[in-house]
């Protein structure tokens, strides 16, 4: 807003201070050094500015360019402790949002009907699990689960506060084809976002995730779908900023293909820049935001390397392409069986090189697949498999740390989860 008022100081209201300074000054009472402009306050050392300054006879005229680093409104302080906490070393994300549809294939792999009373059975045995929810910080909801209960009435949103996590949301609408591409896609949701992100903070929900995905191929990704799906988490991230849901920016590569680790660097570095030049451009708070990166690994039809070899080609990607100013990385297991992904993440953890923002994770089917052969649908095995789901908990804990030892390794936890062109 600009106050214009006749023979008034013309007066600048930006986000972080207040800018004011004379529109018509006579050239008398001014003294112009080449050392100093006074008026410019020192907390503007943050912004961008041009000064320019135009003398004539009468008058000394100031023009001010400002261009705004980060959006910062009334939710700035809570984003910035949210994404903070959601990093906290030690803890991680339970990714509970699959869809009504996927994970209807989850439980028609135990052999159970995909009915609300079964998915929020499943919820509610995770999200009850005796000692899990201090490894966790955040919890990602489907819309249906952000709003069920406990079969004792309790919402699920004040059984995780309780446990000290904070209930996220996922709200993209899934991925389409993009046209002009040969297959590739871009994830639509972006109409009514701002609404839903409102209710879903009345609700309880402080944190959100939106998904992009592209593939490598002999053409793939093409600056197309990059620039498409790094605009569209762009303008998904202020969108849930301006409404108090801290972002998860998670543009995942997917695994699928014969190509090597060396190829998927590239790709990731490509790819990671561009999210985080089109987070710029919107003005998005990078500190009130977390990163959801696939780990650089070979394709799946390629020869495998070790975790150490993915800890460094992972973290140098990072390095060449993270903002400081992220609080956490929290990756997405990709299809890797749950002892990979929590022996790759102890990998990264365990390396001696800079690293200046957390590194921890945002597991589904790697915190998921055993817990859910063990339960099978069935009350006589809710203590076996919440077990199951503790120890798989507490092995990312420490992996999170570099401190893991293999002692989550539980029967089913080396098998593949790899599905091609996986959909939420």
């Amino acid at each position: 807003m600009i106050n214009k008022s006749q023979n008034q100081p013309l007066t600048f209201l930006y986000p972080h201070t207040t800018l004011t300074f004379l529109h018509r000054l006579p050239l008398s009472s001014f003294i112009y050094s080449p050392n100093s402009l006074p008026f410019f306050p020192s907390q503007f050392s943050h912004t961008k500015h041009s000064p320019s300054l135009l003398v004539s006879s009468c008058f000394i005229f100031f023009h001010l360019e400002i261009i705004m680093t980060a959006f910062v409104g009334k939710y700035a302080d809570e984003l910035i402790k949210n994404a903070a906490y959601i990093g906290t070393p030690g803890k991680g994300i339970l990714a509970a949002d699959e869809s009504t549809g996927t994970i209807g294939k989850r439980l028609s792999s135990i052999n159970v009907e995909n009915n609300e009373a079964n998915r929020r059975a499943l919820r509610e045995l995770l999200f009850t699990t005796p000692g899990a929810l201090q490894y966790l910080s955040g919890v990602i909801l489907f819309e249906e689960t952000l709003y069920q209960n406990t079969t004792s009435g309790k919402p699920f949103v004040e059984v995780l506060k309780e446990g000290g996590v904070l209930p996220g949301i996922k709200v993209d609408k899934g991925a389409v084809e993009l046209a002009g591409t040969i297959g590739e896609t871009t994830t639509q949701g972006l109409d009514g976002l701002a609404k839903r992100c409102q209710d879903y903070y009345a609700a309880g929900a402080r944190f959100a995730k939106w998904r992009a995905v592209l593939k490598i191929g002999p053409n793939e990704p093409s600056q197309l779908a990059i620039n498409e799906n790094a605009n569209g988490l762009a303008r998904y991230a202020i969108i849930c900023q301006e409404n108090g849901l801290v972002p998860i920016v998670e543009p995942e590569i997917l695994v699928d293909g014969p190509h090597d680790i060396e190829k998927c660097a590239e790709v990731s570095e490509r790819v990671l820049a561009a999210c985080y030049k089109a987070l710029n451009d919107h003005h998005v708070l990078l500190e009130g935001t977390l990163l959801k990166p696939n780990m650089v690994t070979p394709g799946s039809e390629s020869k495998k390397v070790a975790p150490e070899v993915i800890a460094e080609y992972t973290v140098r990607t990072l390095l060449r392409t993270v903002p400081a100013a992220v609080p956490a990385i929290v990756f997405l297991s990709g299809g890797q069986s749950e002892e990979q992904a929590t022996v790759n993440l102890n990998a990264m953890n365990k390396l001696q090189t800079k690293k200046p923002w957390s590194l921890s994770f945002s597991y589904g089917r790697a915190l998921q697949q055993s817990t859910l052969k063990a339960w099978s649908g069935k009350v006589e095995n809710v203590e076996k498999a919440q077990a199951t789901f503790l120890a798989r908990a507490k092995g990312n804990s420490e992996a999170t740390l570099g401190k893991y030892e293999g002692g989550a390794a539980v029967e089913g936890a080396t098998e593949s989860l790899h599905v091609k062109d996986y959909k939420y």
